[in-house]
């Protein structure tokens, strides 16, 4: 059966947990992602306590972490989502992207509807990706892309 929950607590702790044993194993987020069989982005959301992971998934990551069968449990419930509080993020790269969104936001919604016409993007039917690329002025570049199902607004 599934379940779902409505306070965030224990799955911060898992989180919190779960990183410890991600580090002490010196594991990478791609090599939990491959013992999942699922995307190191999508993967990575689940175990900070942003997805609930499918049974087989959620077994194959909390062995690979050595975490026992409550938090194996804790990591197939669907969470209570949202990791950031509703103060302007203080860690620099979260905030970069909190920038982003401030600086861009009105123009993503603005190409967006005229593209598309009135409705969202989807958080739930979507991908993420991260990739370094070279930058042709010199240093690297991070490629993030986000690719979401557009779900148009219907009257009724």
């Amino acid at each position: 059966m599934v379940h779902a929950q409505f306070d965030p607590t224990a799955r911060q702790a898992l989180a919190v947990a779960a990183v410890d044993a991600k580090d002490r194993k010196d594991l990478t987020w791609q090599e939990i992602a491959d013992a999942a069989g699922l995307s190191a982005a999508f993967t990575t959301a689940a175990v900070l306590g942003q997805h609930a992971l499918p049974a087989p998934a959620a077994k194959a990551v909390a062995g690979l972490l050595g975490l026992d069968e409550d938090a194996e449990r804790l990591l197939r419930t669907i969470p209570t989502r949202g990791s950031l509080d509703g103060a302007v993020p203080t860690d620099p790269t979260i905030y970069r992207f909190y920038e982003m969104l401030q600086v861009y936001g009105t123009t993503l919604k603005a190409l967006v509807h005229e593209e598309f016409g009135d409705g969202i993007i989807s958080a739930i039917n979507f991908r993420l990706d991260v990739k370094k690329a070279a930058d042709p002025e010199g240093g690297e570049r991070a490629v993030i892309t986000l690719d979401g199902k557009y779900l148009p607004t219907r009257p009724f």
